[in-house]
């Protein structure tokens, strides 16, 4: 390594050790203040992202330009691309977090002992969190804000390619912070879109106390083998639609299209659609409105043969796609032989994010329910509403499709932890 690369680390190094100490100092002061205070502080946020919205839609642009120079996907250049709607909803998943009742300190049990002692378990903040995402410039809104309901200091490290926009929006969050009295140092996010940066991160065990990755499999695999920091895995989302024998027809298929085509590039989008065989009768029907929705269809080979009978183009499936995330409007298509087979492939496939049936058979949809292993289960709606701004939640900074400490959307109650406080009045253990 050449003395000009050396001295670049080193002096990453001393900012990002700098902006470590500086979270600390600024969770210790957020942990302490009142829910009216930042409350304040989200709704001020909402305000200045409005009064921004030149400024951020002329970063994004910037940002735009280059993903297409830099080749991103169109399901990338969505995740990416900020419009008016999209900045407007940004403020108002502020105003919703800001409305939501305080998760810090709350008494989430509490007992006497037969000596007396009083013991509560109490919620707190878990302290500096470390976001590690991609594309999606809005996180920065939807996260900051949710570390700040709760009482977290953050450090935001969004993907270069959203570095102009999620300035901005980083600006605005600080904005709303000073005007309620709060450390700006409360949101930062590293210097540089050096991905150096994410290196730093995941050894700052002395300052963050979590990290959250929020991206595709390589960067949740890189973050899993690195990080010397706990880890709240959001992995990407090979998400199942099963229709079931006793599935209504017409919303199977109305809820098969929403499920893959609404927006293709989020990871509540369906990747792979089971029938039932007993429900063959509906493959075609099925097929056709997917494809006259625009979608492209890989298919088994009983799939591809009545795609053909009905003169679609059903590409044959190989085994990857069972594995595949695609986030584009393609869609896998497989024949199940019955409930515990739709259940078996899901669980050996799917990624553990978001599951749904079709059905009106309600013992049928209480055993998938129950037996599916995912952070979100569904019984007749579509896999899209995996969001925690559809579950009444506000924002959220990603699905988790870990078990331990949150699992499924991760909003502010999710950003918590706790501890117990003991009162006594003189006992003394014998």
């Amino acid at each position: 390594m050449s003395v000009e690369a050396l001295s670049h680390q080193d002096d990453l190094e001393r900012q990002m050790t700098a902006l470590g100490r500086a979270a600390r100092a600024a969770a210790a002061e957020l942990a302490l203040a009142a829910p009216a205070q930042k409350d304040k502080a989200l709704l001020a946020a909402a305000a200045a992202i409005r009064a921004k919205e030149a400024a951020i839609l002329a970063a994004n642009a910037q940002d735009m330009a280059g993903g297409r120079a830099k080749g991103l996907s169109p399901a990338l250049l969505d995740r990416l691309e900020l419009t008016p709607p999209r900045i407007e909803a940004m403020a108002a998943g502020l105003e919703a977090i800001a409305d939501f009742p305080d998760p810090v300190g709350k008494t989430l049990a509490e007992w006497e002992r037969p000596n007396g002692l009083r013991i509560a378990r109490v919620s707190v903040p878990l302290g500096v969190i470390g976001i590690i995402y991609e594309s999606r410039p809005n996180v920065t809104a939807d996260a900051g804000g949710l570390c700040l309901k709760s009482g977290n200091a953050a450090i935001l490290r969004g993907g270069s390619e959203s570095f102009h926009s999620s300035a901005v929006i980083l600006e605005a969050l600080q904005e709303g912070l000073s005007a309620a009295g709060l450390p700006a140092s409360a949101l930062q996010r590293p210097p540089t879109s050096d991905r150096a940066a994410v290196g730093h991160l995941l050894r700052m065990s002395d300052s963050i106390d979590v990290i959250i990755p929020r991206g595709g499999r390589g960067l949740i695999e890189r973050v899993m083998a690195e990080s010397r920091v706990p880890v709240m895995s959001h992995l990407d989302g090979l998400c199942h639609s099963y229709i079931h024998a006793a599935a209504d027809p017409e919303k199977a298929i109305a809820l098969a299209v929403n499920a893959k085509m609404r927006r293709t590039g989020i990871c509540g989008a369906t990747e792979t659609l089971l029938i039932d065989r007993a429900a063959g009768r509906l493959v075609a029907p099925l097929l056709q409105a997917l494809s006259a929705a625009g979608c492209a269809l890989r298919g088994d080979p009983e799939v591809v043969a009545q795609g053909t009978a009905a003169g679609l183009s059903v590409d044959p499936a190989t085994d990857a796609d069972w594995d595949t995330e695609y986030l584009a409007p393609i869609l896998s298509v497989k024949l199940v032989e019955g409930l515990d087979d739709a259940i078996d492939h899901i669980n050996r496939h799917g990624s553990h994010h978001t599951e749904a049936i079709v059905t009106e058979d309600a013992a049928a949809a209480e055993r998938f329910l129950q037996r599916v292993d995912a952070g979100i289960v569904m019984h007749n709606t579509s896999t899209q509403f995996a969001d925690g701004g559809e579950f009444g939640m506000g924002a959220e900074i990603g699905i988790s499709t870990g078990k331990l400490h949150a699992r499924g959307p991760v909003g502010a109650e999710q950003l918590t932890s706790y501890k117990y406080v003991v009162r006594g009045s003189g006992q003394a253990r014998p």
